[in-house]
């Protein structure tokens, strides 16, 4: 049964946008490289501010696990973490397991 990975970043007043363009332009296609496509990406609109959520989906814990190990290899994916840190001001992951009757499984 699948897994799903929901992170949600939260980030400095007025750099969602920057976030966004600078992931797209110099990340997106390292990380969806190795992690797969997402299920899909959001920015908040009404709520806590500033925030992008994330969502993933793996085979397993062991899958996400292989993932992300060979993301955190590649020297490309590690040469961009430190261009992230004039924007991130939080981070939080949370795994699901979809229920039995999920649409999403």
């Amino acid at each position: 049964m699948a897994i799903f990975e929901l992170r949600t970043y939260t980030l400095k007043v007025s750099k969602v946008q920057d976030y966004l363009e600078l992931y797209h332009r110099e990340a997106m296609a390292i990380h969806t490289g190795h992690l797969g496509q997402p299920v899909g990406w959001w920015q908040s609109e009404i709520g806590v501010l500033n925030q992008i959520v994330m969502l993933w989906r793996y085979e397993s814990l062991a899958d996400r696990e292989q993932r992300r190990a060979t993301l955190m290899a590649d020297p490309a994916w590690l040469a961009f973490l430190p261009k992230t840190a004039d924007y991130i001001e939080r981070m939080e992951t949370r795994i699901l397991k979809a229920a039995f009757f999920s649409p999403m499984q």
